[in-house]
């Protein structure tokens, strides 16, 4: 995990007090025979993605483990998954907190996508049945009506369903679970360009050019739209940097490079 310097990185990310709500997982294992860590783990992880947990906030082990109603054992678990995600970062003699952006670990998600994203459009183009076509459709107008009310969450949500349709189109499905496991922390930086001006009309005019070009049959266009459409994840990354630098880690990837 990246090295953040002193404590004062954690500057802005001061612990926000949570209600103490008793979950009653001590002994659960969910309908799916989940056990508590498990669950504490799904909820903690979405905490951390949706921003409600920000980059370089607290974690305490005592807290979640009452906020959950549960022993340590559990917590200790989950955050050890966590862990290994790269979504919190244990620091020696400091204590655990919410892992800053990679930005470089965004970077490198960003051309995973482009480099598979390519692949399911031009075969959606080429092998999309008319109800998929008209569901995709549907599914950029509840995106519309999203940003036309104004919430966040409704068109981040849409967003995801599209690329995922165009994956079940594509007849890859897995390709899309493939992409979500690698662009968690991209997921992050996405949910703090929402309020960028012009950002939510960008991204619909986008997705309705790769979409259209779908419904054309017409796979070299529908290509170009969508790398147009995730290379603007670039520069967007540059604007929130600007706005909120405390959020983010200069993490240089492996290989000294990160292709841009």
């Amino acid at each position: 995990m990246a090295d953040t310097g002193d404590d004062g990185r954690r500057a802005g990310a001061a612990r926000r007090p949570r209600s103490k709500r008793s979950l009653g997982l001590v002994g659960h294992r969910g309908g799916r025979g989940e056990t508590a860590a498990t669950i504490i783990h799904r909820e903690l992880r979405l905490q951390i993605v949706t921003l409600k947990r920000q980059p370089g906030e607290p974690i305490v082990e005592k807290e979640i483990a009452l906020e959950f109603g549960v022993s340590r054992t559990p917590v200790r678990e989950a955050l050890l998954r966590l862990a290994d995600e790269e979504l919190i970062e244990v620091a020696p003699q400091s204590g655990t907190y919410v892992a800053l952006i990679p930005v470089a670990r965004v970077r490198e998600a960003i051309l995973v996508r482009r480099a598979l994203e390519g692949l399911t459009v031009r075969l959606a183009a080429e092998r999309a049945s008319g109800s998929q076509i008209a569901e995709m459709m549907a599914i950029v107008e509840r995106q519309r009506e999203a940003a036309a009310a104004g919430d966040a969450v409704a068109f981040y949500d849409s967003d995801d369903t599209f690329h995922a349709q165009i994956a079940r189109m594509a007849g890859h499905p897995g390709i899309w679970s493939l992409i979500h496991q690698v662009k968690t922390n991209m997921d992050r930086y996405r949910r703090m360009t929402l309020p960028l001006p012009g950002r939510m009309p960008m991204v619909i005019d986008q997705h309705v050019a790769v979409a259209d070009a779908i419904a054309r049959r017409d796979a070299a266009i529908a290509i170009a739209m969508m790398d147009v459409h995730l290379d603007a994840l670039f520069p967007g990354l540059d604007q929130v940097r600007t706005s909120h630098p405390e959020f983010f880690v200069e993490d240089s990837p492996d290989n000294g490079s990160d292709g841009r």
